[in-house]
């Protein structure tokens, strides 16, 4: 137990639940996720440009540097639609299998999780106007899996 739960329990309160995220807004959010995992795996640079930030700061963590480096492997939104256009993760229809997560919404700010069998993204999405875009994503790649 944390904490604030302990004294919450303690003082015969509860914790606050987390506001319900309007349907109309979760349907945006995800379907932002999708135009940037299925535009990838399509292959379709438009639909992954589209889901971008201009100035989006996508990042992976480097594990094998020192902790004193903090080491960041670093994309710019160019980067990510050229990879998309050379088709570096196109990928069969039958062989997609993603998810996308809405973990959290106050107001312009969401927090998505999009998880594929190759890879991890953790989305800070921003809405402008009625548009939904991602602004930073932290990425994992998943480990291969060995050959058989």
């Amino acid at each position: 137990m944390t904490p604030l739960a302990l004294l919450l329990a303690l003082a015969g309160a509860t914790t606050p639940a987390a506001p319900a995220i309007d349907p109309a807004t979760r349907a945006a959010i995800e379907a932002t996720c999708l135009d940037y995992v299925d535009g990838q795996l399509e292959g379709d640079p438009a639909r992954v440009a589209r889901s971008l930030h201009p100035d989006l700061a996508k990042r992976a963590i480097l594990g094998d540097t020192p902790d004193e480096r903090l080491g960041l492997r670093r994309m710019s939104k160019e980067e990510l639609v050229e990879l998309t256009r050379q088709g570096a993760l196109k990928t069969p229809k039958a062989q997609w299998n993603r998810s996308c997560k809405v973990l959290d919404v106050t107001g312009n700010a969401a927090s998505v999780r999009l998880e594929t069998p190759w890879f991890v993204d953790y989305f800070h999405m921003g809405r402008f106007g009625e548009r939904w875009v991602i602004v930073n994503a932290l990425w994992y790649s998943k480990p291969k899996a060995a050959a058989k």
